[in-house]
This record gives C-alpha cells, structure tokens and sequence, in this order.
C-alpha cells in the first residue's frame, strides 16, 4: 500500500494556511500548518516531510531560509514555493537552492495539486 503523503504548509496568512490545509486533507494527505514560520522551523527539527509548501515573503524569516533549513537536514523533501510577488529573480534562487518549484499567488488549488502529484512522483535527490 503507498504511504500518505506527510505535507508542511508555512504562510503568515491564516487563511491562506487553513484553505490549503483543508483542500490538501481533502485528497487524504496528512497535513500540519503553521502561520509562524519560527514555530514552522522548529517542527522541521523534529519531523521529516515529504513536502513543504511555504510562502516565500513572510515577517520573521523568509521562506529562502525556510529551504535551506530542509534541503540542510533532508535532500529527499520537495520544497515548494509560493508567493504573491512573482519574481523571477526569487524564483531563480529559490531553485538554485534547491526548491522543487515555484508557483506564483494567486493560484488554483488544482495548479498546486499537479505541482504536489509531480513532486510525490519525483525521487528524493
């Protein structure tokens, strides 16, 4: 039987980590969220994801430090990044640094979807 995806949602915007919660446990994921990307951080040190969705533009931290803190303990972890301020400089380094992809706000859920199947399918580095 193939195990439950284990996802990471980080977004300092409450709503936007309870939509993505609920639409990813929908389709039976196991899913942990977190609007401190502090507290995001610390889970991190503790437990290992498949995947991490993470909001790029955040207060105490950024989500640039939220991936190297990942890629730092896990090269089997997809790092996804998700951002309002689609840049493709940001973009450029989020993947020089190892994110699995990139994806700009606003977006469907189902545009997340296809980035999370792609990246579950996709061995670990």
């Amino acid at each position: 039987m193939e195990k439950t995806l284990q996802i990471l949602v980080i977004d300092d915007e409450a709503i936007a980590v309870k939509r993505l919660k609920a639409y990813l446990e929908k389709l039976n994921y196991l899913v942990e969220g977190y609007e401190n990307p502090l507290d995001a951080l610390q889970r991190i040190k503790e437990k290992d994801f498949d995947i991490v969705i993470t909001d790029v533009r955040m207060n105490e931290i950024d989500g640039i430090e939220i991936l190297s803190e990942v890629r730092a303990k896990s090269e089997r972890t997809k790092v996804i990044m998700i951002t309002g301020y689609a840049m493709m400089e940001l973009a450029r380094q989020a993947m020089e640094k190892g994110a699995y992809d990139f994806i700009a706000k606003p977006f469907k859920p189902e545009e997340l979807l296809r980035v999370v199947l792609r990246a579950a399918d996709t061995p670990g580095s």
